[in-house]
C-alpha cells in the first residue's frame, strides 16, 4: 500500500529534525562540553595568560628581533589592505625553489645576520631552522640546537649566566612523546616570557 505524500513529507521532516538535533545540537554540545571540561586550555586556543593578561598563543609564532630575546624561525607573513581599508595578513611557505639562486642568496643573508648577532658562539655551524622558514610560516618552536646556539647572546643581553638561560630553555622544551616519538622542540614565546620575568 502506497503512503500518501503528506505522510512521506512528515516522516522526512521528522528525520531531518531528529538528525539536526542529534548531530547539530546534542553532538556539538557533548563535544564542546567535554573539551571545555578536560582540555579547556587547548579548546580555547592555547593562549598563554598570566595574571589575567594574554601574551599570545603557544601554537603561533611571534616575531622577536631584539638582542635580549630568543629568535624563532623565519616568519613568512604578508600583509595587504583590502578594498574596505582593512589590513589582512596571511602566511605560508616560500615559493622559492631550494635550488634557486634567489633562495641561496636569501639563506646566505640570514646566515650572515645570525652570525653577526651571535659572535660569541664557538661553532660555525648554524642550525638550519634559524635560517629557513617552516611550511606554515608561523612555527612557534625551534630545535634545541637552535635554542642553545643563542645562549651566549641571551646571557650577555639579559645579564644572566649561561646556566640560567639553559635552565629556562630546558623548562620550555617539549620532550618526545614516551621518550621516543617526535622531536624535542623549544617554544620561543615561553622562553621570552621567562626572560622577561613574566
Amino acid at each position: 500500500m502506497k503512503e500518501n505524500k503528506g505522510t512521506v513529507f512528515i516522516k522526512a521532516a521528522g528525520m531531518v529534525l531528529a538528525m539536526t538535533l542529534i548531530c547539530g545540537v546534542f553532538y556539538t554540545a557533548v563535544v564542546t562540553g567535554a573539551s571545555q571540561l578536560f582540555f579547556s586550555d587547548k579548546a580555547n586556543g592555547s593562549i598563554i595568560e598570566i595574571d589575567g593578561k594574554k601574551y599570545g598563543c603557544e601554537l603561533l609564532a611571534q616575531e622577536f628581533t631584539g638582542e635580549e630575546y630568543m629568535w624563532g624561525r623565519i616568519m613568512n607573513v604578508s600583509a595587504f589592505t583590502d578594498q574596505d581599508g582593512n589590513t589582512k595578513m596571511y602566511s605560508g611557505p616560500s615559493n622559492l625553489s631550494p635550488k634557486s639562486e634567489d633562495y641561496k642568496e636569501l639563506v646566505e643573508q640570514r646566515v650572515e645576520k645570525i652570525k653577526a648577532a651571535n659572535p660569541d658562539v664557538d661553532t660555525e655551524k648554524i642550525p638550519e631552522d634559524l635560517v629557513t622558514c617552516s611550511g606554515s610560516g608561523l612555527d612557534p618552536d625551534i630545535s634545541v640546537a637552535a635554542a642553545e646556539y643563542q645562549v651566549p647572546r641571551l646571557a650577555k643581553a639579559n645579564n644572566m649566566t649561561e646556566e640560567e638561560i639553559e635552565a629556562i630553555i630546558d623548562s620550555c622544551t617539549n620532550h618526545k612523546i614516551l621518550g621516543v616519538l617526535g622531536e624535542e622542540t623549544v617554544n620561543v614565546l615561553k622562553v621570552n616570557l621567562k626572560l622577561g620575568e613574566i
